[in-house]
């Protein structure tokens, strides 16, 4: 762990993920610039999840706090929670199955500070089949791109745990949202006048296939329906038009379709991969 620490609180919610935690932990810990405070959010596991958090938690007092919620609550309940105890004025999210490059909080915060007028801030991963592999590639010169309104609106252009964004901010995770809830989340903060800016380099790395594998991205067919009600959502709120939220709903229909062709690629990717390490 690095010796100097930087005000920034890690939010990573937790579920059953006794297999995984422990890697997505060490990657916290190998970071170049240490953040001050870890909250790890047990959402009411049922495996060994609980046991190693405790673990964790008694390894490192008061670095690491320990949440645990009686019921299952879903990642945004779990997130939201962790929000509300935090004390940094950035907060990291990161999932309980992904890792980060060493460097990502060192870059990216201070892609923050230099940037006063970005309310949050992501950067693009890297999919690394082999369980085995580190998030250890070197990061070349890059720079940050703003997202528009528009561009966020046809597709999501970064995953949860590439964000960094103000603790201070008004808007939270729906509560009780179980899929795309980060989503929503990030659709409100750019519909209502927030910038969000990308960083264009790999700063963290997922061991699943995009859709189509274990987790919450298992399901097609309900990530799609909480698509089009989020863009209900913001057509009822007016933060689009009528015509432009019906347009949406349309457009999450036909990404369905195309998540359909893509699980089938990374199945007979995956396969590939397989066969040619027993080979």
């Amino acid at each position: 762990m690095a010796e100097g620490k930087v005000p920034v609180t890690v939010l990573i919610p937790c579920f059953n993920c006794a297999a995984s935690i422990r890697r997505t932990l060490g990657s916290v810990l190998s970071q170049t610039a240490c953040p001050i405070e870890v909250i790890l959010i047990d959402d009411a596991s049922s495996d060994a999840t609980g046991q190693i958090l405790r673990e964790m938690a008694d390894a490192y007092p008061g670095w690491i706090k320990l949440l645990r919620f009686q019921r299952n609550q879903g990642v945004a309940s779990a997130r939201n929670a962790g929000w509300d105890c935090a004390t940094q004025p950035f907060i990291a999210f990161l999932d309980a199955d992904d890792v980060w490059h060493p460097k990502k909080l060192e870059l990216q915060l201070a892609y923050m500070q230099t940037h006063p007028e970005v309310d949050l801030c992501s950067h693009r991963h890297r999919v690394l089949l082999d369980a085995d592999a580190k998030p250890d590639w070197v990061v070349p010169p890059f720079a940050g791109s703003r997202i528009s309104r528009w561009s966020l609106l046809w597709a999501n252009r970064f995953i949860t745990p590439s964000v960094m964004l103000r603790r201070d901010i008004r808007q939270r995770f729906a509560e009780g949202q179980r899929y795309m809830e980060d989503r929503l989340l990030w659709l409100e903060i750019v519909c209502e006048g927030g910038r969000i800016d990308r960083l264009e380099t790999n700063l963290a790395a997922t061991y699943k296939m995009p859709y189509g594998s274990s987790g919450l991205s298992s399901n097609l067919w309900e990530m799609t329906k909480s698509d089009m009600a989020n863009y209900r959502q913001l057509r009822v709120n007016d933060k689009v038009s009528w015509l432009l939220g019906h347009l949406l709903e349309l457009l999450a229909l036909l990404k369905y379709v195309r998540r359909l062709a893509n699980v089938a690629y990374w199945q007979v990717r995956s396969g590939q991969k397989r066969a040619d390490r027993q080979a």
